[in-house]
């Protein structure tokens, strides 16, 4: 096995491939700098050749700013078997790299070309021996090659062979439909790099059996210098393989080192879902909402004795927390974590107290956060005398079809009403405008907004409940924090989770100690 393993990363060009997703300049310069700066992948696919002059612009945008950090031969394009076309493309965009699309499968070659792999082979040379002319670096995908290891394996070797007779810097085997197993990737891989020693071989999966991750550990084991994937798994169909995961399992299963930084894939996660507009599941290994979260009472007792249910996976290399569920499975540990990580004391027969009405509502289906827990306590025990008790009286939100939605508010704290009147660019960005007005007057700062879901029943009628969950963050950094609101009407739902916010900014957990 060799040590490192190259991380190409593909989202942006094959990761737009997902249905519904396209990437603007900006979004498409903005993931590049991310991509390369901060999560630190070896190099970047961006683009296809000749697809559009909206595209070719987009791509000189990237390599401007590339070449302006010194970033520009990280950056690769995939381009096909035109001669001078696709290979001029990149030139004119600013490149120096092209990611050459082949056939690996013989049915791939005669059925679609409806050529031979001679007359392939010859329009490949062509395109290879223009691009190297041109100071352009060659990579060769063998596009369908499971299919051609699977049905045709002298095609394969015969292809590769003859590519290894061309100035190829490396040769990249595609599971373009993920239908391979690790077994099967293994094997495929072996038979060239046993035939082709010096072979130069990457591993692109995709991920319809759901076995991508294992694929790429076995392409590794089996010989490949790197490995192909995308941020969030995005890619066609079942999307390709998923870099969080990939990486992970490189580092702790094979003990495998990549140039990745652990830290800032969370980051690149979320940076990845925005632009793209597709969200991804909370229980998604390493970077969903959820995976660091316990919510059996029995786990959260074991990791309070001696993290017995702590895995290898540990939130705190991807910059998150660990976090303990509160509902009907929550146990006497399960509080106390959480009141450990805000800062509060409570007397046994108070956490007592506690967990019984935590269980009570969780029976309920009603969702209890652990910054909910400030005001369960102050409802159950009574509030102290300095705590500050802020209240939303009233609000309301005009939607115009064709003018700027307005919200006039009504805010009480500390006895007094205070009112703002604000347009937004929607019903809730006007209230969160109005109420910057009010906080200004009564000296409270608004933490920054990082994400904003709203979830629906399955299924759900007009008239069903929504669920706003909104996650905040202190301008002056420290621990984000996650409000929910609930209620038929989605602006109110949102309303609600602010006004938890705010009262939670206004109730520091310093006041509960002893108590």
């Amino acid at each position: 096995m060799h040590n490192p393993i190259e991380i190409m990363d593909t989202t942006l060009r094959d990761g737009e491939q997902t249905d519904g997703v396209s990437f603007s300049a900006f979004e498409k310069l903005q993931l590049t700098r991310f991509l390369l700066e901060k999560l630190n992948v070896n190099r970047v696919e961006i683009a296809s050749a000749r697809v559009s002059d909206g595209e070719l612009e987009n791509v000189r945008e990237v390599f401007k700013w590339a070449r302006e950090k010194g970033q520009d031969r990280r950056i690769e394009i995939l381009g096909f078997c035109d001669h001078k076309a696709s290979v001029n493309w990149i030139l004119d965009a600013g490149g120096s790299a092209i990611n050459l699309l082949t056939k690996g499968s013989r049915r791939h070659c005669e059925l679609q070309l409806r050529k031979t792999l001679a007359e392939h082979l010859e329009d490949i040379r062509k395109t290879v021996q223009y691009a190297d002319e041109q100071g352009v670096r060659v990579n060769v995908y063998l596009e369908d090659w499971s299919n051609g290891y699977l049905h045709s394996p002298d095609y394969v070797r015969e292809i590769t062979g003859e590519l290894l007779k061309l100035p190829v810097n490396r040769v990249l085997l595609p599971d373009t439909l993920g239908i391979l197993d690790p077994e099967e990737v293994y094997a495929g891989i072996r038979d060239l790099m046993d035939l082709y020693p010096d072979l130069q071989a990457d591993f692109h999966g995709h991920n319809d059996y759901n076995l991508v991750v294992a694929n790429c550990i076995a392409a590794v084991r089996a010989g490949v210098r790197g490995l192909h994937v995308a941020v969030n798994g995005l890619g066609e169909r079942a999307g390709n393989a998923p870099l969080e995961s990939v990486v992970t399992a490189l580092h702790d299963k094979l003990k495998i080192g990549t140039s990745v930084v652990e830290k800032e894939i969370t980051a690149a996660s979320r940076l990845v879902e925005t632009f793209s507009g597709k969200r991804i599941q909370s229980n998604r290994p390493v970077v969903g909402q959820d995976v660091y979260t316990q919510t059996a009472g029995i786990h959260a007792d074991g990791d309070k004795k001696n993290d017995l249910y702590v895995n290898p996976i540990l939130p705190e290399r991807f910059g998150r927390q660990r976090v303990y569920a509160l509902g009907k499975l929550a146990g006497r540990a399960s509080v106390e974590n959480n009141l450990k990580m805000l800062g509060i004391e409570l007397q046994p027969e108070r956490e007592k107290l506690l967990l019984d009405r935590i269980k009570q509502l969780g029976e309920q289906k009603k969702i209890v956060t652990a910054d909910d827990l400030p005001f369960l306590i102050q409802d159950l025990f009574g509030a102290h005398g300095d705590a500050e008790m802020l209240k939303i009286k009233d609000a309301v939100i005009t939607t115009n079809y064709s003018g700027s939605p307005s919200a006039h508010i009504e805010v009480e704290y500390r006895g007094d009403l205070y009112t703002g009147d604000a347009e937004g660019d929607g019903g809730y960005d006007a209230f969160m405008n109005a109420l910057r007005e009010i906080a200004a007057k009564i000296e409270l700062e608004i933490p920054r907004l990082v994400d904003y879901e709203v979830r629906i029943p399955p299924g759900g009628k007009t008239d069903a409940l929504v669920e706003t969950f909104i996650t905040w963050e202190n301008k002056a950094g420290g621990r984000s924090f996650r409000t929910v609101g609930v209620d038929p009407d989605q602006v109110v739902a949102a309303i609600k989770a602010t006004e938890k916010m705010l009262n939670r900014m206004l109730l520091p957990a310093k006041i509960f100690a002893g108590s």
